[in-house]
C-alpha cells in the first residue's frame, strides 16, 4: 500500500504538467513569431496542418455572418422599422422608448459591424469584399447619439440601410450569406 501513494503523486504531477503544456500550446501566439508571449509551438503546429487555415477561414466566415446578421437585425428591428412607422416623430406614442432603443441598436450595430470586418480579415475572399466598406461603417460611429437624441433624419436612416445592404452584398459575393438576426434587448444593453 505504501507503494501506491508515490505512484498516485507521480500520476497527478504528470497530469498537471500535461495540462500546463496543453494550455500553453493552446494560448500560443497568433502567428507572430516575434512575440515574447508565444511559445512557437502553435505557429509551427498550424503551419504543419493543411486544414488549420481552412478551419480558420470557415470560422472567419461563420463569425462574419453571425456579427453582420446581428447588426442587420438590430438595424431593421429597432431603427428602420420604427422610423418608417413614424415612431420617431414628435408626439408619437412610445417615442422616447423607441429613441432610446434605437440609440442602443445603433451602437450595437456599429460594434457588430466592426467585429464583422475584423472577422472578414480571416478569409482572403471575404476580406477583399468587405475592405471597401470600412469607411461607410466608420461613418456610423456617431449615429447612435443622433438616434438617441432624436436628431436622426431620413439620410441617417438611409446610411444605416445602405451600409447593411453593402455588407450583405459583400458577404453574398464571398459565399457568406448574411441573414437578419434580431438580438434580444439584453444583447443590446450588455
Amino acid at each position: 500500500m505504501t507503494r501506491s501513494v508515490p505512484l498516485r503523486r507521480l500520476l497527478v504531477a504528470l497530469l498537471l504538467s500535461c495540462t500546463v503544456l496543453v494550455s500553453a500550446t493552446a494560448c500560443g501566439d497568433s502567428g507572430d513569431s516575434g512575440s515574447a508571449t508565444g511559445t512557437g509551438v502553435s505557429a509551427s503546429a498550424s503551419a504543419a496542418s493543411p486544414s488549420a487555415s481552412t478551419e480558420k477561414q470557415r470560422l472567419a466566415k461563420t463569425r462574419f455572418v453571425a456579427n453582420a446578421g446581428l447588426a442587420a437585425g438590430a438595424t431593421y428591428q429597432w431603427i428602420v422599422k420604427p422610423y418608417r412607422a413614424g415612431t420617431f416623430k414628435k408626439g408619437a406614442d412610445g417615442r422616447t422608448f423607441a429613441l432610446v432603443k434605437a440609440g442602443l441598436a445603433g451602437g450595437f450595430a456599429y460594434n457588430r459591424l466592426k467585429a464583422a470586418t475584423e472577422n472578414a480579415k480571416g478569409d482572403p475572399l471575404l476580406s477583399k469584399a468587405v475592405a471597401p466598406l470600412t469607411a461607410g461603417i466608420e461613418s456610423l460611429k456617431g449615429m447612435a447619439a443622433k438616434l438617441r437624441n432624436g436628431h436622426a433624419g431620413e439620410g441617417d436612416i438611409g446610411a444605416f440601410e445602405s451600409v447593411i445592404d453593402s455588407i450583405k452584398s459583400a458577404g453574398r459575393s464571398a459565399g457568406a450569406e448574411v441573414q437578419d438576426k434580431v438580438p434580444s434587448t439584453s444583447q443590446l444593453t450588455g
